[in-house]
């Protein structure tokens, strides 16, 4: 697969302004393990390659949709991702869990939150929740607040299956999935779903991933791993989604991009750090996505 991005075919677009279906852009931030790829240290193949597919961020995602900007997990990379990528605002941050990789990139939400009129609101689960509210204590303390820590409001979220919040006419849906010995969020909007940090989906999970255009997995490595789903299942469970297309993220160095794209099914892809997919995220329609060198 050639650097570049998954866009609509420019014919759709127009017809979807009339049916009244709100268009999102999908934008990989990073599509790497907790320690990044290349990994310090390690002089594989994969660590030492020239292609830019295999350099890889800590993974998150940013979506664009009507002029608001949301993300999905900060890790130690966001500082590096929103210069490279250009993200200068952001309006809503959900998290999936409280782990370092998704997590600790927090603090540089700080400048983006400056002279806004609104605190900028966070979206997590009762243990990210904490987690955040213990490693970023000078942010959240009702006392001796540190004067220019970042101007959030953190919203508790239930984790039920069936939590869903309003934001900005978009609803996302909370996706419980297993990661380990933990039950983490993953989430839904539109026709589109993003399932990091997951070793299986439970059962009652599947409902909730009907009749999709985009679902991104968790496809850490070959070999199994205790708390991340590895490539021949991820394959598995992409196959049972049944979604028009699967991106693979969470990539550590043991899967090369090039080879691995090759590998898989026609509808399933590796994710990479900048790739862009455009997808229908409220008002229902159905599009499919292509790439752009």
């Amino acid at each position: 697969m050639a650097a570049g991005s998954q866009e609509l075919d420019p014919g759709l677009s127009n017809s979807y302004v009339s049916t009244g279906v709100v268009l999102a852009e999908f934008m990989f931030l990073g599509t790497g393990t907790s320690m990044g790829v290349p990994t310090l240290g390690c002089r594989c193949a994969v660590c030492t390659s020239d292609d830019a597919h295999n350099a890889r961020m800590r993974s998150s995602v940013m979506l664009r949709f009507q002029d608001r900007v949301v993300l999905i997990d900060t890790g130690q990379d966001f500082r590096t991702q929103a210069l490279r990528f250009g993200v200068d605002r952001v309006d809503a941050v959900l998290y999936t869990h409280g782990h370092a990789d998704h997590v600790l990139g927090f603090d540089d939400l700080r400048p983006l939150t400056f002279g806004n009129a609104a605190r900028l609101p966070l979206y997590a689960d009762d243990p990210t929740a904490d987690t955040l509210e213990r490693i970023f204590s000078y942010t959240f303390r009702e006392r001796d607040r540190y004067p220019t820590s970042a101007r959030v409001d953190l919203h508790r979220l239930s984790s039920e299956p069936s939590t869903s919040i309003d934001l900005f006419g978009v609803c996302f849906q909370r996706v419980p999935v297993v990661h380990g010995r933990n039950v983490i969020a993953g989430y839904r909007f539109g026709s589109a779903a993003y399932l990091t940090d997951m070793s299986d989906i439970p059962e009652e999970s599947f409902a909730l991933l009907e009749d999709l255009d985009i679902v991104v997995l968790d496809a850490l490595r070959r070999e199994p791993h205790p708390s991340h789903s590895h490539l021949e299942k991820s394959i598995a469970l992409a196959a049972r989604i049944g979604a028009k297309q699967t991106y693979f993220t969470h990539i550590s160095h043991d899967l090369d991009h090039a080879t691995t794209e090759a590998s898989l099914p026609l509808s399933m892809h590796m994710a990479y750090d900048g790739l862009r997919l455009t997808f229908p995220i409220a008002g229902g329609g159905h599009v499919s996505t292509r790439e752009q060198a």
